[in-house]
């Protein structure tokens, strides 16, 4: 079995080792020089919109996928009449455009923050005077770690905002004071069945995640959020893995937005589920059954951005695992990521202060 990846990106390199435990091969498409993934599978260096480049990779495998969701519905449009493409452009069509989203999670009754489309200035006026301040505006297109949106406080920022939208599509969001950052991936394949892992909460700096840790000790939001899940992938027809993020408000959920990809807060569970998320998203594109999801004790994951310090690559041992994706350093760059697993909380939390203390110390942040 071959596998068609857009994209060769940490997420694509991550697939290719995963495939190489089924006995698959992978086969990329990416532009860049030296993209991450070349160490697990040959690269087709070009535009992901090539015509030939994805000809090609439609005639070498049995299925196409992606590793982000950003890359051209229209590209992959023009391959589902030659190989299988999960997940399905519908699904990817609304993770491309907020407003859809939003209204995608309103008709499955999956909550969400107050929201209203900016398409003028008096939209974004009236956004302010019916939410009140902060306010969360975000273009509707081409956002990702914390890229495309912004926090008005005052309203003497209002005109510098509606000047860098330059005139692009966005929504706005009511600000949520929110208790916690939480996410749930889950696994289908074309005959519906579904594997589901257990929530993990994360915390974003900069729009960027940092740390994430799994299982989530809550039984009333993790069935919530199962729920949630649940309804996403039935009613998407889905194929492969999708990540829901959300905001945990009281005991209440509120959706922020999902991937319809292999997800960064998955990344505990390649040490610390039962099968990965890479696995399970293989596994269910190529029409097999996903396999168990159950959390190994308890995992935490630490994303090393910008620079690997040499100290984190001492620390790594029994119960920990670094994850280096062989980019060049720089800053805001996601370079690799470690995981821990214990069988306490406290045990993986006291691992995980560890670790982000020596990062801290030796990046001089």
């Amino acid at each position: 079995m071959r596998i068609g990846i857009l994209g060769a990106g940490q997420l694509g390199q991550m697939l290719g080792f995963a495939a190489r435990g089924l006995g698959y091969e992978c086969c990329f498409v990416d532009p860049s020089d030296s993209p991450p993934a070349a160490s697990a599978g040959q690269v087709i260096r070009a535009a992901f919109d090539d015509e030939n480049a994805l000809a090609t990779l439609a005639e070498r495998c049995d299925v196409i996928t992606y590793e982000f969701e950003n890359v051209p519905v229209a590209a992959l449009a023009s391959l589902t009449d030659k190989v299988p493409v999960y997940p399905p452009l519908k699904a990817l069509r609304k993770a491309q455009d907020r407003l859809s989203e939003k209204r995608l999670f309103d008709e499955l009754d999956i909550p969400v923050p107050d929201y209203q489309s900016i398409d003028t200035r008096a939209d974004l006026d009236n956004a302010i005077n019916e939410f009140g301040l902060p306010v969360v505006v975000k273009t509707r297109r081409f956002g990702y770690d914390g890229k495309g949106q912004v926090v008005i406080r005052d309203a003497s920022e209002l005109d510098d905002v509606w000047r860098s939208l330059d005139s692009r599509a966005a929504i706005a969001e009511a600000w949520v004071n929110f208790d916690l950052e939480v996410s749930i991936l889950g696994a289908r394949n074309p005959r519906g069945e579904m594997a589901i892992w257990p929530l993990s909460s994360n915390e974003h700096v900069g729009g960027i995640l940092r740390t994430t840790r799994a299982p989530l000790d809550n039984d009333v939001i993790s069935a919530r959020a199962e729920t949630y899940m649940q309804r996403l992938l039935k009613h998407l027809d889905y194929v492969g893995v999708l990540a829901l993020e959300l905001f945990v408000v009281d005991d209440s959920l509120l959706a922020n937005e999902y991937a319809p990809r292999v997800h960064n807060s998955g990344h505990w569970t390649i040490e610390g589920a039962e099968t990965s998320q890479f696995t399970n998203h293989l596994l269910t594109i190529t029409g097999r059954t996903p396999r168990p999801t159950a959390a190994r004790g308890y995992a935490g994951m630490v994303n090393l951005i910008g620079s690997i310090p040499d100290a984190i690559r001492e620390i790594s041992g029994p119960g920990s695992a670094l994850h280096d994706y062989g980019k060049t350093p720089r800053p805001d760059r996601k370079l690799g990521h470690i995981t821990v697993v214990a069988d306490t909380a406290a045990k993986r939390d006291d691992r995980l202060a560890e670790i982000c203390k020596t990062v801290t110390q030796s990046t001089g942040d």
